[in-house]
């Protein structure tokens, strides 16, 4: 009979560590665990060369300009996770953000909680329209979407002409919120975190959430299955709508003014920002926390690069460069996955 000595490990706990090992390692490995290493390779190059860079007053900057893309990066990875995509993020913001100036303008004591709900009604309404007529219509997102990209542009455009509302028209509770903080914490930044939890939670935890992984990863399979696709997506693109109405009222609330050009062009950030925070372009994979720190990271390396002196031309040149090879890191992902997958099924039979 053999004697156990005090140098045996349990079963038990070697089945512990096995599976703790192959935990960390797929933690390691996973899209958003890069993201986020190079996010922090990147502040602490930049804060080398520049050490005015992570000052007090530049980190706050960094998260008060963050904050406004991570909300709205978070909303756009739940329509491309479906295996669409939103091209009117950015009509929407500014849409809103002109509404905010607009109602203030006419109802001075509009409080704080209802311009928020009617910023994110709003962008909720035109987020559902996208939906529909996607749904509906059986047309490419991408194709609706840039249509009502310019319908909403051109709405803005014909209600606000040449006319601007300004931060300092609104009351001071208001204008005050991309200034306080909390625990030195800037507060737009803290909404942006609640947002990324909140929705990374609900696609963890919620069937519906659960749902649209299935509906980006094959949508007829999705449909026999029982999952009701159309309203599935719909749904997506009112949440995409929605949370671009909350970050128009935070954009309100950020800077001086907004106008007929608010928000222009931040539609193709976002989707770069998605789709280099992991989320694939080709649906059924990705995380919202993933896309929140892929908006931190462009957001970042805007902010580095400007501090670095380099020219704004080749700063749009690298965010161009990092959605190619994080398309591209994707697509080499899937096709390893498929041969892993039919190694495994040759194996088994």
């Amino acid at each position: 009979m053999s004697r156990a000595t005090l140098t045996d490990t349990p079963p038990v706990a070697k089945a512990s560590t096995g599976t703790a090992r192959r935990g960390l390692g797929r933690t390691f490995a996973s899209r958003e665990f890069s993201v986020f290493a190079a996010l922090a390779i990147l502040l602490i190059v930049t804060t080398v060369a520049n050490p005015r860079f992570l000052s007090p007053q530049g980190t706050k900057d960094l998260l008060l300009n963050s904050a406004i893309f991570v909300v709205m990066a978070v909303g756009e990875a739940l329509v491309i996770i479906t295996r669409n995509v939103d091209l009117s993020v950015g009509s929407i913001l500014g849409l809103t953000a002109f509404s905010t100036g607009a109602v203030y303008a006419a109802v001075p004591t509009m409080p704080l909680i209802g311009i928020f709900v009617i910023g994110i009604v709003l962008g909720a309404i035109l987020g559902a329209v996208n939906g529909l007529i996607v749904t509906t219509a059986k047309v490419p997102a991408l194709v609706i979407t840039l249509g009502t990209l310019y319908i909403f542009r051109g709405i803005n455009n014909a209600w606000a002409g040449s006319t601007q509302y300004f931060v300092g028209d609104a009351p001071d509770e208001f204008g005050n919120l991309s200034v306080q903080t909390v625990v030195g914490i800037p507060l737009l930044a803290l909404i942006a975190l609640v947002v990324t939890v909140v929705f990374a939670l609900y696609m963890y935890g919620a069937r519906s959430g659960r749902d649209l992984y299935a509906i980006g990863s094959d949508p007829t399979a999705a449909a026999l299955f029982g999952i009701r696709v159309n309203a599935r997506v719909v749904t997506a693109f009112v949440a995409s709508g929605a949370l671009s109405g909350l970050a128009g009222v935070l954009y309100a609330s950020r800077f001086n003014s907004v106008g007929a050009d608010t928000g222009t062009g931040y539609e193709l950030q976002i989707v770069a920002a998605v789709v280099v925070g992991g989320v694939a372009i080709f649906g059924g994979s990705g995380t919202v926390a993933g896309a929140a720190v892929g908006a931190v990271l462009l957001t970042t390396m805007t902010g580095a690069l400007a501090a670095l002196n380099v020219s704004k031309f080749w700063q749009q040149a690298i965010v161009g460069v990092l959605i190619i090879a994080a398309i591209l890191i994707t697509k080499i992902i899937s096709i390893r996955n498929a041969r892993k997958l039919r190694v495994s099924e040759a194996k088994n039979v």
